[in-house]
C-alpha cells in the first residue's frame, strides 16, 4: 500500500458523517449524567467540581469543559446534541491519530488509512459507543493520544513528545480517572522491552518529565478535590470490581469477555482472527512487524485487568481499541486480494447498517418504546408540579433522562437537586414508591420501568 485509495477516504468520511446523524436522538442510557452536570456547573459558575443534583460528585470535569462552551454557543436546549458532538469528534479524532501515529512510525499512507477506517467501522464504535454522550470516547481518545505521544517520543528521543504524553494523560485523568495512567504505564512497560525505544525512555530528562506529569493528578486531587476522600473513593470503586458475585459467574465472564470483545470489534476482528489462525506465514510476518507487535502487547496488557476482573465492561477498553485496529490492519494487509476485498465489503456493510439505524430503526424505537416518552413524562411532571417545589432522587437511566429534560424546560430556573433533610411541601421524582419520602402522586411508564412522582404537604392536594 502506498497512497490512500479513494474508497478509504470516502468510507472514513461517510462513517464519521453518519455519527453526526445521531445528534437529534432522545436520551439513551445514562447520557443525562454528562448533560446534567454540565448545566449545574455552568449555572453555579464552578468549573472545578462536578455538580450533580446539588452535590459534589467527586469525578472528572474535562468532558464538561468541552460541553459547556458548545452548549452555551448553540443554546442549552441542545445540550445533549452538544455532548454527543464532543464524543463524535473525539471518535473521529481517534481515527486520525491512528493514521498519524502509523505515518510517524514509518508506515505508508495506504496502510495507515486502512487502520483508521478499521477503527471507525468497528461495530461497537460506529453503531453505539462512538457517538453516545458518555465520557468513554473522549477518555479513549486522550489515553490513546498519550500512548501515541509516548511511542513517538521514545522512537525519536524528543522530550516535547513526553511532555505532550503527560498533558494528555492528565486530561484523560480529569475526564474519567486514575486508570488513564494504568493504560499509559502499560505502554511504557512494553516500550521499555524494545531496544529501539528503551534508550530514550531511560534518559534522566525523560524521568524528570514523567515526575512532573505524575505530580499533576496529585496536585489536582489534594488541591481541588478532597484528597484522602478521593483516594478512598478510587479504592472502593476498584475493590467493588474485584469481588465476584460467585465463582461460576466469574468463570463465565472469563470465557465470555474475549468472545464479546471480538464480536464488538467486527467486522475486522473476524477477518484478522481467521488469517492469524489459518496462515503460519502471516503469523510469522506479524511477529516480524515491530510496530504491530508493539501495538499487540500494549493492547494485551491493557486488556488483561478488565478480562480478569469479575466486573468490567467493553467500554472500559476504548483506549486500546485503536491499537487493535493497528494489529488487525497488519494482519488483513497480508491477506489475499479476495480476502481484503471482502474485508472492505464488511466495513461498507457496517456503515450501511449505521445509516439505516440512524435514519429509520432507532428513531422508530425511540418513538414507540423509549426515548420520546422521557420528554413527555418531563412535560407532564412540570404541569403537575406547577407552583410547587420539585426535587429528584432518581439516578437511574430513566430518572436521569427525565430530570435532564426538566432542567432544560425550566430554564432559567436552577437545575433539580436532592431534597434537603427536612422539607415539608412539594414534589420529588423517585425510582420507586417510598412512604418515608412522600405519597405517590403519579406514576409514569418509560419503556421497561416506571418512575414515580411523590408529594408532601399541600402539594398532595394538587390534581
Amino acid at each position: 500500500m502506498n497512497g490512500i485509495p479513494r474508497q478509504t477516504v470516502g468510507l472514513f468520511l461517510l462513517a464519521a458523517l453518519s455519527s453526526f446523524g445521531t445528534l437529534g436522538f432522545y436520551y439513551v442510557g445514562e447520557e443525562g449524567i454528562l448533560t446534567i452536570t454540565s448545566l449545574e456547573m455552568w449555572q453555579r459558575g464552578d468549573w472545578l467540581r462536578l455538580w450533580m443534583y446539588g452535590g459534589d460528585a467527586q469525578h472528572g470535569v474535562f468532558a464538561n469543559w468541552l460541553v459547556i462552551p458548545l452548549a452555551s454557543l448553540i443554546g442549552w436546549a441542545h445540550v445533549l446534541a452538544a455532548a454527543r458532538a464532543v464524543m463524535v469528534i473525539a471518535t473521529v479524532a481517534t481515527g486520525l491519530v491512528v493514521y498519524g501515529l502509523l505515518r510517524r512510525l514509518g508506515r505508508d499512507a495506504g496502510f495507515a488509512a486502512l487502520a483508521a477506517v478499521i477503527y471507525i467501522t468497528f461495530a461497537d464504535v460506529l453503531l453505539y459507543r462512538g457517538w453516545l454522550a458518555y465520557r468513554d470516547p473522549l477518555f479513549g481518545f486522550l489515553v490513546f493520544a498519550a500512548i501515541a505521544a509516548l511511542w513517538i517520543g521514545a522512537r525519536e528521543s524528543r522530550l516535547h513528545w513526553f511532555a505532550a504524553c503527560g498533558a494528555l494523560a492528565f486530561a484523560a485523568y480529569l475526564t474519567k480517572g486514575i486508570t488513564a495512567y494504568v493504560f499509559v504505564g502499560s505502554a511504557l512497560l512494553v516500550l521499555l522491552v524494545f531496544r529501539e525505544t528503551r534508550s530514550a525512555l531511560l534518559r534522566p530528562g525523560t524521568w524528570l518529565v514523567a515526575a512532573g506529569s505524575l505530580a499533576l493528578p496529585l496536585a489536582w486531587m489534594y488541591g481541588v478535590q478532597s484528597g484522602s476522600t478521593q483516594a478512598l473513593r478510587y479504592g472502593s470503586e476498584i475493590g467493588a470490581k474485584l469481588v465476584p458475585p460467585s465463582i461460576g459467574a466469574w468463570l463465565l465472564k472469563l470465557l465470555s469477555y474475549p468472545a464479546e470483545t471480538i464480536v464488538r470489534l467486527l467486522p475486522a476482528s473476524g477477518f484478522a482472527l481467521y488469517l492469524y489462525v489459518r496462515s503460519a506465514a502471516i503469523r510469522a510476518g506479524f511477529r516480524s512487524d515491530t510496530v504491530a507487535l508493539t501495538a499487540a502487547w500494549i493492547a494485551l496488557l491493557g486488556f488483561l485487568p478488565y478480562w480478569l476482573a469479575p466486573h468490567s465492561h467493553f467500554r472500559y477498553l476504548l483506549p486500546i481499541v485503536p491499537l487493535a485496529a493497528m494489529v488487525f490492519a497488519a494482519l488483513i494487509s497480508q491477506g489475499s486480494e479476495g480476502l481484503r476485498r471482502n474485508a472492505w465489503r464488511g466495513m461498507w456493510l457496517v456503515v450501511v447498517i449505521k445509516i439505516i439505524f440512524v435514519a429509520i430503526a432507532f428513531p422508530q424505537y425511540q418513538q414507540r418504546y423509549r426515548g420520546a416518552n422521557y420528554a413527555e413524562a418531563a412535560a407532564a411532571i412540570l404541569q403537575r408540579t406547577a407552583g410547587h417545589t420539585l426535587y429528584t432522587t432518581d439516578v437511574s437511566a430513566s430518572g436521569l433522562a427525565v430530570t435532564a429534560h426538566i432542567d432544560v424546560m425550566r430554564l432559567p430556573q436552577p437545575a433539580l437537586v436532592f431534597p434537603p433533610a427536612q422539607w415539608q411541601d412539594g414534589f420529588v421524582i423517585a425510582y420507586e414508591p417510598d412512604l418515608k419520602l412522600g405519597e405517590t402522586a403519579a406514576q409514569y411508564r418509560l419503556g421497561g420501568n416506571d418512575i414515580y412522582l411523590l408529594c408532601r404537604g399541600t402539594a398532595c392536594a394538587t390534581r
